[in-house]
């Protein structure tokens, strides 16, 4: 197996835990004292930005991100104003996370224009940066490109200098050229829950790696973020169900024509048309059956709580660099409050 700067714990910094929270957003405050490092915010049937104002208020050192905002429902203007005024609350300690979503959503949904998503989210990154830059430097904006055309700033529109600088911006990627953008203009990674760490091993990184390399950095100071898939429960009866709710999950992101690249990779790239066909045909009982327990283990840790801390160390520490629980069941929060301390002390 290749080696890469992420598997050497002599390199690496220590792994950061997240938490998430809803659109209240007033989680934060009790996750920000239970230990976490920092909190995601997704776009679901929420605005993932509003929660953060509440967030920012409830904390002083949580850093706060949205995990995803759909970025192609938006122009890079307005994720710059939002992201801008959104450090400056948290005194920074915002995380602009964005994502490409699917054409349907994005063409349906938002009624937005679809084309080359890669090069696409490239140019709005760098568009974002640009107008960030425009702020902090003469007030000059020229972004001139494909698909994005910012050339007018305005003295009354100009926020000015940012005090706490400029946010993080992190992209969601699982293929390959998505992530090479992840690489080349971002400042961390979030890999999808739909992954492996050999997934991760073999593709995400060499193709990070190529993205760094192109805009002449390394992994030195580069996060991955991995919404880790667990299975967990404090008796029989609950493990199955946590089991069976991370199954459906699993059963529902592998029926999706994008991810097939992940089941390929383990040899299961058949299942990908026998779960799209079952979705189709609304059979998502019989959908999670088709994840077998050999692929459950694949991508997710399984392990009672006790043991849970060590069993996602063993998986994912020393390659990525933030990690968060995906646990698509019902659970008690107060089940991870020793795993973030066993976590963070080791």
């Amino acid at each position: 197996m290749k080696s890469h700067p992420l598997d050497h714990p002599a390199t690496v910094p220590p792994m950061k835990i997240d938490g998430g929270i809803s659109g209240s957003g007033g989680e934060a405050g009790a996750l920000e004292e239970a230990g976490y490092d920092g909190a995601w915010v997704a776009e679901m049937n929420n605005d993932p930005f509003l929660p953060i104002v509440t967030a920012a208020e409830r904390t002083s050192t949580l850093e706060l991100g949205t995990g995803i905002a759909v970025a192609f429902a938006r122009s890079p203007m307005t994720l710059a104003q939002t992201a801008y005024d959104l450090q400056r609350r948290s005194q920074g300690r915002f995380i602009l996370g964005l994502g490409s979503q699917i054409k349907p959503h994005i063409t349906k949904r938002f009624s937005m224009p679809w084309s080359s998503p890669a090069a696409r989210m490239r140019e709005m990154i760098s568009a974002i940066r640009a107008i960030w830059d425009c702020w902090d430097g003469d007030g000059t904006l020229d972004f001139r490109g494909e698909f994005y055309q910012h050339t007018l700033m305005t003295p009354m529109f100009n926020p000015g200098p940012a005090k706490y600088g400029q946010p993080k911006v992190f992209l969601a990627a699982v293929g390959d050229l998505m992530t090479e953008v992840a690489g080349s203009v971002a400042d961390g990674i979030i890999c999808h829950g739909f992954t492996t760490a050999d997934y991760v091993r073999d593709r995400t990184l060499p193709s990070l790696e190529r993205g760094l390399a192109s805009s002449g950095r390394s992994l030195d100071g580069f996060q991955l973020s991995i919404p880790a898939m667990i299975v967990t429960g404090t008796s029989e009866e609950a493990m199955a169900e946590s089991a069976g709710g991370v199954r459906k999950q699993l059963a529902f992101y592998g029926s999706t024509p994008a991810y097939r690249k992940v089941l390929e990779h383990h040899g299961y790239g058949e299942l990908q048309g026998e779960l799209n066909t079952l979705s189709k045909q609304g059979q998502w009982d019989e959908m999670g059956e088709r994840i077998d327990d050999d692929l459950l283990e694949l991508f997710a840790v399984i392990a009672e709580p006790q043991d849970l801390a060590a069993a996602v160390s063993e998986r994912w520490g020393g390659l990525v660099t933030r990690l968060s629980f995906y646990t698509p069941y019902q659970n008690d929060p107060d089940t991870w409050l020793p795993v973030v301390e066993a976590l963070k002390a080791a």
